[in-house]
C-alpha cells in the first residue's frame, strides 16, 4: 500500500537524523517586471484592477533570481518560482506563494516554501516558511525580507533576504 509506504520511508527519514539543524541564509531577489525579458509577469487581474491605487487583484508568475549580494550580475545562488497577487484594497499588500530553490552550496536542490502576507512598501516585513524539500524537509520558519532598491515606474525591485529555517 502506498501509506504505509509512505510511513516506512518518513520513520527512516527520521531515523537517519532526529536532530533538528538550523540554517540561516541570505540572499538577494531581483523582481524584474520590464524590459524584454521580465522574470515576473501579470497572468491575471480583476476587472477592476487598472483603477485601483494598489493594483489590487492583480496576479503574477515569477521566476526570479537569487543572487549572493544585491548586484544583479552576482553569483546565482538560486531561483524563486511561484506567484504573488495584490491582496490590499488600501495598502500594497502582496500574498505570496513561492518556492526558493537553491543551486549552489550545501543547499543545491534544496527548497523552501514561503506563503505570507507581503506589505511590500514597509522596509522590512517578516513572512512565515511554511515547508520545504531536499535538505529543508519539514523546514519551518521566518523570512525578513528588505527592500534593498525599488523602481515606481516600472514595479522592478531587489528585496534583501535573511531568512531562518528549522529541519531536520
Amino acid at each position: 500500500m502506498v501509506v504505509v509506504e509512505f510511513t516506512i520511508w518518513f520513520q527512516s527519514c527520521r531515523a537517519e537524523d532526529t536532530k533538528e539543524k538550523i540554517a540561516n541564509l541570505q540572499f538577494y531577489f531581483h523582481d524584474t517586471l520590464s524590459g524584454k525579458t521580465p522574470s515576473a509577469v501579470k497572468v491575471a487581474q480583476a476587472p477592476e484592477t487598472d483603477k485601483s491605487p494598489t493594483l489590487f487583484g492583480a496576479l503574477l508568475m515569477a521566476d526570479d533570481p537569487l543572487t549572493e549580494t544585491s548586484d544583479p550580475n552576482s553569483k546565482l545562488v538560486g531561483r524563486a518560482q511561484g506567484l504573488y497577487g495584490s491582496a490590499g484594497q488600501h495598502e500594497l499588500a502582496l500574498i505570496m506563494a513561492m518556492s526558493f530553490e537553491f543551486i549552489e552550496g550545501e543547499y543545491s536542490g534544496s527548497s523552501i516554501s514561503i506563503f505570507g502576507r507581503n506589505p511590500a512598501l514597509n522596509p522590512v516585513r517578516e513572512m512565515p516558511v511554511v515547508g520545504g524539500t531536499g535538505v529543508f524537509r519539514l523546514a519551518r520558519g521566518y523570512a525578513i525580507a528588505k527592500t534593498h532598491w525599488y523602481d515606481p515606474l516600472t514595479g522592478d525591485a531587489i528585496v534583501g533576504y535573511n531568512v531562518t529555517v528549522l529541519h531536520y
